[in-house]
């Protein structure tokens, strides 16, 4: 395999522009309160100056989808026209308000029009499903022409965790219902002549994410369509785990020339996720290169990978990038690394790295959020508290979400879960059971642990 990028058709976004040979572009997602003006600014301008080329923020609502108005106001003030994108989930009326002040606004097929997902099996005649794809284009319409009007990009963010019910109970929680999630508003664009699209499939699952984005692509190379691709891993975690995982699913597809913007979702503060997705972007030569020498080296079911680095988070983001496909792929499921000064610790990346590529479990799983506007109650704390009292766990999947967006979706293999509810409320999970809803924040943490205590499989296993 060598490495040759894909080149895309390319898509306006403000006064950048995304695919096509212009440069992989790098982004984040701010944490604070969209309706807090001042704290928005202060924090895009971090992102910004740490390399951000685009700023996405959270409307849930019409309230916070209106002052993304006063938030580009005040950043454009300082000259600073950075683009700015809107989040939204579940309400179609906020998109439209958005698409009036933002760069680009970002719909979710998964809760559009569908409701949210609820993991119920629901039935449909041909005649009924058709109806009901007629739904999405009889709302989607009304939108696509504010956007044309206002020239406004759309993102078309499919995450693995918000699929609704109806994509899964025709095509059931596979990489071909994703694609199709995103392929039923894709035709609709198409149609209706907008080309500023930019395309994302997501999941915590590295497997399902390459997977799943390479599906898409046939998909769209079999429809004649080239839209620009946005990658990324959710609920990717912090620390040595959130890049890795990261490096993993990312790496592997920029490795395959496949990516026009990524974003690193670390449960970090945001402007902390910018010099990993540059130094991910700049190494694709040369993991590109470290790719096709491990893969050829492959022997008794063992990756022999030999590198160099300059630091430790180089080294695993290097590492994980360059095997990443390779173990997706299942070429093989060993890994042996081999880097000079850093003896003491390849052994241990290797586990990390075949954890993340879903091979072995060492360890506890964290499946984490980044954070974002949503998020209600100290994330990173809370996960720093979880992690103190489960990390000798080893094989438990913990979800720790900042929402119910993707929260009861991404987590859905999960041993447990906490999931932010509301202000201050959390709802603890057992796999996709709910089994205590809307509990004081405060209480939360105590609550998860002694669920997992009480639980024979894990009780048994000490510190």
């Amino acid at each position: 395999m060598t490495y040759r990028r894909r080149l895309t058709t390319p898509a306006h976004v403000g006064p950048i522009v995304i695919g096509g040979d212009n440069p992989i572009r790098i982004q984040s997602m701010t944490t604070t309160n969209t309706n807090d003006t001042a704290a928005c600014v202060a924090q895009a301008k971090r992102i910004i100056e740490a390399g951000g080329e685009l700023v996405r923020l959270t409307t849930q609502g019409t309230r916070e989808a209106e002052n993304m108005r006063n938030i580009s106001a005040a950043l454009k003030a300082e000259g600073i026209m950075t683009p700015l994108v809107a989040d939204v989930h579940f309400n179609a009326r906020v998109a439209d308000v958005a698409a009036q002040y933002c760069e680009k606004v970002r719909i979710n097929p998964g809760n559009y029009v569908d409701p949210a997902r609820t993991f119920r099996h629901l039935e449909y005649t041909d005649e009924e499903y058709q109806a009901e794809l007629r739904k999405i284009d009889e709302r989607l319409v009304p939108f696509i022409n504010i956007c044309k009007e206002h020239n406004t990009a759309v993102r078309i963010g499919v995450n693995h965790g918000s699929l609704s019910d109806r994509i899964m109970s025709r095509y059931g929680d596979t990489p071909a219902g994703i694609v199709e999630s995103c392929m039923e508003f894709l035709r609709i664009f198409r149609r209706e002549a907008f080309s500023d699209v930019v395309i994302s499939i997501k999941a915590s699952n590295t497997v399902v994410m390459v997977q799943s984005v390479r599906l898409l692509v046939e998909a769209m190379d079999k429809e004649d369509m080239h839209y620009p691709l946005h990658l990324g891993v959710t609920e990717a975690g912090e620390g040595e785990d959130g890049r890795i995982k990261s490096a993993v699913g990312i790496g592997a597809l920029l490795t395959e020339g496949i990516g026009d913007t990524i974003r690193v979702s670390l449960s970090e503060e945001p402007e902390c996720e910018i010099p990993v997705a540059r130094q991910l972007v700049d190494l694709i030569p040369e993991c590109a290169q470290l790719r096709e020498q491990a893969e050829a080296g492959i022997k008794d079911d063992t990756i022999s990978l030999h590198l160099t680095a300059d630091s430790l988070e180089q080294l695993q983001l290097k590492a994980s990038m360059a095997v990443g496909a390779l173990l997706i792929d299942r070429k093989a499921t060993q890994l042996v690394i081999d880097c000079p000064g850093f003896e003491d610790v390849v052994g241990s990346l290797a586990d990390s790295i075949l954890q993340a590529a879903r091979i072995k479990f060492t360890k506890t799983e964290y499946i984490s959020c980044p954070g974002c506007g949503r998020t209600l109650y100290n994330l990173q704390d809370t996960i720093r508290r979880i992690k103190a009292a489960t990390s000798h766990l080893v094989g438990l999947k913990i979800g720790i979400m900042g929402c119910i967006v993707n929260g009861p979706g991404e987590m859905a293999d999960a041993d447990y879960g906490y999931v932010g509810a509301g202000p201050g409320r959390i709802s603890l999970y057992k796999g996709k059971e709910c089994l205590e809803k809307n509990i004081p924040e405060a209480e939360a943490v105590d609550r998860l642990l002694q669920l997992i205590e009480s639980d024979d499989k894990w009780k048994a296993m000490k510190k």
